[in-house]
C-alpha cells in the first residue's frame, strides 16, 4: 500500500507550497489600494471558511495596500458566474477563485484571462488555462483512501461512497482515484454512492437510507469526500449500533475529525490544505508584477490512529 507522505508541521495553514514567494506590503499614505477579488464557491463549509479567513488574516497582517473583495457563490454556478462578472466590473487587479464546478465557470474565467487579469484557482480547477493553480493532488488522495480501505478490509467488502459536488474537479478526482484503487481488488464493491455537496445533512440522510437497504454485516466501509460528510456518517452509524463493523474514512483535516480518530470513531482522514495563506501570497505577487509558477502543489498526509496525537488541535 502506498501512503501519502507526512510532512513536518507548524500548523495546517502553513502546509508548504513547493515554492513560497514572500513579498513585503507597501504602505504609502494615500496610495491607491490593490483590489484583489476572491470568489468563493460557498461558505457553507468549515473548510471553505478556513480557506477564506486564513487568506483574509494574512492579507490584513502583511499587505496593508490590499483590499480583498470577497463574494460567496452559495454553491450555485450561476451565482458565482455573476459574482465574477461583478468583480471584473469593479476593476480588480487579480482574481482568486475556488469554483463551484469546472465546466460552468470555465467561460467566465477565460473572460477574465482575456482581460489580462491574472487568475489564481484554489483547490478546484476550471477547463481553461489560468495564471496559477494552488492545491493538493486530489486523485492521489482518492487512491490513497482506497488503498487504506483495501488494507483495512483485506481486499473484501462493500463500500458506500459519499461524493462531493457534481462537476467539481475535486469531486471527480477523489472519486476516480478511489475507484482506481478498488479495481485492484475484485472482491471490493461500491454498493451505493451519491453526491452530497460536501455537506453533513445530505450525507447523513443518504447513509441512513442506505443502511436501511443494507442490514448488519452488509456494509464494511464508508468513504466520504470530506470530513464534514464523514462525521455525519459517524453519527448515523453510531445511532444504528454498527460502529464496530463499518470503517469510515474522510478527507480535509478538521480538528473534529482528528478527535474522532482519537476516540476510535473515524478510521482515518487525509489532510487537504485549505490554500491559505498561499492564495493571497501568490495573488499579491501577481498584482505587483512578479512571475509565479503555473502550479503550486500542496502536500497531504494521512492521519489515523498511528499518528493522530501529533495532529490533535492543529486542524481547523
Amino acid at each position: 500500500m502506498k501512503n501519502v507522505s507526512i510532512i513536518p508541521r507548524a500548523g495546517l495553514a502553513l502546509f508548504g507550497a513547493t515554492l513560497l514567494l514572500l513579498s513585503v506590503g507597501r504602505d504609502a499614505p494615500g496610495a491607491e489600494k490593490i483590489v484583489i477579488g476572491f470568489s468563493q464557491a460557498t461558505m457553507d463549509s468549515t473548510w471553505r471558511v478556513a480557506m477564506l479567513e486564513g487568506n483574509q488574516k494574512y492579507a490584513a497582517e502583511h499587505y496593508p495596500d490590499v483590499e480583498l473583495d470577497v463574494t460567496d457563490g452559495q454553491n450555485q454556478a450561476a451565482k458565482q458566474i455573476s459574482d465574477v462578472k461583478d468583480l471584473l466590473a469593479r476593476g480588480i487587479k487579480v482574481l482568486i477563485i475556488s469554483p463551484v464546478q469546472a465546466e460552468p465557470l470555465t467561460s467566465v474565467v477565460a473572460e477574465v484571462m482575456r482581460a489580462n487579469i491574472p487568475v489564481v484557482t484554489l483547490d478546484r480547477e476550471v477547463n481553461t488555462k489560468v495564471t496559477c493553480h494552488i492545491g493538493a493532488q486530489n486523485r492521489p488522495i482518492g487512491v490513497a483512501a482506497g488503498e487504506y480501505i483495501l488494507d483495512k478490509l483485506n481486499g473484501t467488502g462493500n463500500v458506500i461512497e459519499i461524493e462531493g459536488t457534481v462537476g467539481a474537479s475535486a469531486t471527480t478526482d477523489r472519486h476516480e482515484g478511489f475507484r482506481d484503487a478498488l479495481r485492484l481488488a475484485p472482491r471490493m464493491r461500491v454498493v451505493a454512492d451519491e453526491f452530497c455537496d460536501y455537506l453533513r445533512d445530505p450525507a447523513m440522510k443518504f447513509v441512513q437510507e442506505t443502511l436501511k437497504r443494507f442490514g448488519p454485516g452488509q456494509v464494511q466501509a464508508i468513504y466520504a469526500h470530506d470530513d464534514e460528510m464523514a462525521l455525519g456518517a459517524v453519527e448515523v452509524v453510531e445511532a444504528a449500533g454498527r460502529s464496530n463493523e463499518i470503517t469510515i474514512v474522510g478527507i480535509d483535516g478538521e480538528n473534529r475529525a482528528f478527535q474522532a480518530i482519537k476516540e476510535g470513531k473515524l478510521a482515518a482522514t487525509f489532510i487537504y490544505p485549505f490554500c491559505a495563506p498561499q492564495g493571497i501570497q501568490y495573488a499579491y505577487n501577481l498584482a505587483i508584477g512578479l512571475e509565479v509558477p503555473e502550479q503550486i502543489v500542496l502536500k497531504s498526509a494521512r492521519v489515523d490512529a498511528s499518528n493522530v496525537d501529533q495532529y490533535l488541535g492543529k486542524g481547523f
